[in-house]
């Protein structure tokens, strides 16, 4: 068993004495009432049109769209006519009275809605003595419709707890005046109805409250959850990156190490220039590796280790076919131009991206054929990677993951100054071109 103490606090300032949970619950209420129905109640706030975005709005053709984004103030307009038809009922003589009593406070609830709830409050009683019908008290039933409907509005238009504190009042007034204001010893009250239905209408407004704000919530999580996917998908592309950049450049820098090393004793009595110069060489390689390895080699995670077997090439490209194929994607390749080797960064790119994308037809195409397109030109690589569409739409499963396959490969164009551009096809298919520019050695000497 557990014991829970409860603490008075002591508000500040010398000699105060400490305020019980009891007062300092009374006092927010307090506070609560004024902020919601006091401060600023008869503030101008307009009724906003319906948007042309609902999905009942979206099926009306164009020309009833405009008009149906004035449905809220038809509602209310509508509302107004009922009470004034019921308040031409109840009275006769005193109708050019009774009518602006009930009828102003519901066409308010447009503009200054906390400022209708206090007007449908100050007239009910106005309107009982106008109409005199005892049996009716202390509602009309003007004043019992009008109230009704300036409550719904009213507490549509605000939150949960101004609903709450209308209801609160209302009940104050029906036990104030069926406690001898009015002849009810005699005819009897409506309050119970005004209060049992008024209760289940801003019940039903309190949970639709709750409901649209939990959806806006879930929608707002679910929108920063999709960044952070995104921005993690983004952070672990460019570390694997940068790993793959280390092993490809730090091999390169090594054996330009080596070879410096070992130049001299390859050539019979070499000039002192020649192996200063080598010995330089040789420096500024070691020199490079160690400082790629102290920036590079952060982004390796505590248990990485780095593979046994050499970065994957454009000519590793059939075993990767073969296994797509093995998966059940139909898949052929396409070669045009001349086939060279390319630097190790751009086939391994290239690799990573036709292996991606091949990835992503499997996943949201299956069953569908791809083609996979390279292209050897004079200033770099194309590549091409398209798939038709799925003889049966109704097997892809929805996968949280789309689209960062998507962001990973633009990563590696970006990195290498490429361009790239992937959406779908006509006949429902997708498509990923690629170009990856190539600098000639000869452009590179000049």
């Amino acid at each position: 068993m557990t014991e829970t103490t409860h603490m008075q606090t002591t508000p500040p300032g010398p000699g105060a004495k400490p305020r019980s949970p009891e007062y300092r619950v009374a006092v927010d209420s307090l506070h609560g009432l004024r902020q919601d129905l006091f401060r600023d109640a008869f503030a101008y706030r307009p009724l906003p049109r319906r948007s042309v975005e609902g999905r009942l709005v979206r099926r009306l053709p164009a020309r009833l769209r405009g008009y149906a984004t004035w449905t809220p103030h038809a509602l209310i307009a509508l509302a107004a006519l009922i009470t004034l038809f019921l308040a031409s009922v109840d009275t006769d003589g005193m109708v050019l009275l009774a009518v602006p009593l009930t009828v102003i406070p519901v066409l308010l609830t447009m503009i200054r809605p906390v400022g209708a709830f206090w007007a449908s409050m100050a007239s009910t009683p106005v309107v009982a003595l106008l109409v005199g019908n005892w049996n009716n008290w202390p509602w009309a039933a003007s004043s019992f419709a009008c109230h009704l409907t300036v409550l719904t509005v009213v507490a549509i238009r605000t939150r949960p707890r101004t609903a709450g504190w209308m209801w609160a009042l209302t009940g104050l007034y029906a036990i104030v005046a069926d406690m001898g204001i009015g002849p009810t010893y005699v005819y009897g009250t409506n309050s119970g109805p005004m209060l049992v239905f008024s209760a289940m209408i801003l019940l039903c407004v309190t949970v639709w409250h709750i409901r649209r704000n939990a959806e806006q919530e879930v929608t707002a999580q679910q929108t920063v959850t999709a960044h952070e996917r995104s921005r993690r998908t983004l952070l672990e592309e460019r570390t694997t990156i940068a790993r793959e950049l280390h092993d490809v450049v730090a091999h390169h820098m090594s054996v330009v190490a080596i070879q410096a090393e070992a130049a001299p004793y390859r050539v019979e009595n070499p000039p002192p220039e020649l192996e200063k110069a080598f010995a330089t060489i040789r420096e500024n390689a070691v020199a490079a590796l160690t400082e790629l390895r102290r920036v590079l080699g952060v982004v390796r995670a505590e248990d990485y280790e780095a593979p046994d077997a050499p970065q994957p090439t454009l000519a590793d490209l059939e075993g990767l076919l073969a296994n797509v194929r093995e998966a059940g994607l139909g898949v052929e390749k396409v070669v045009t131009g001349a086939v060279r080797e390319l630097p190790q960064g751009v086939e391994l790119s290239a690799y990573r991206i036709v292996q991606e994308a091949l990835s992503n037809t499997l996943r949201h195409a299956p069953g569908a054929t791809a083609r996979v397109e390279i292209g050897y030109v004079l200033g770099g690589l194309g590549l091409r990677v398209v798939n038709g569409p799925p003889p049966n739409p109704s097997l892809i499963k929805p996968s949280p993951g789309a689209g960062h396959g998507i962001t990973g490969m633009r990563e590696r164009v970006s990195m290498l100054n490429g361009e790239m551009t992937a959406g779908g096809t006509d006949d429902g298919g997708y498509e990923v071109a690629v170009f990856l520019p190539v600098i000639l050695p000869d452009e590179d000497d000049a």
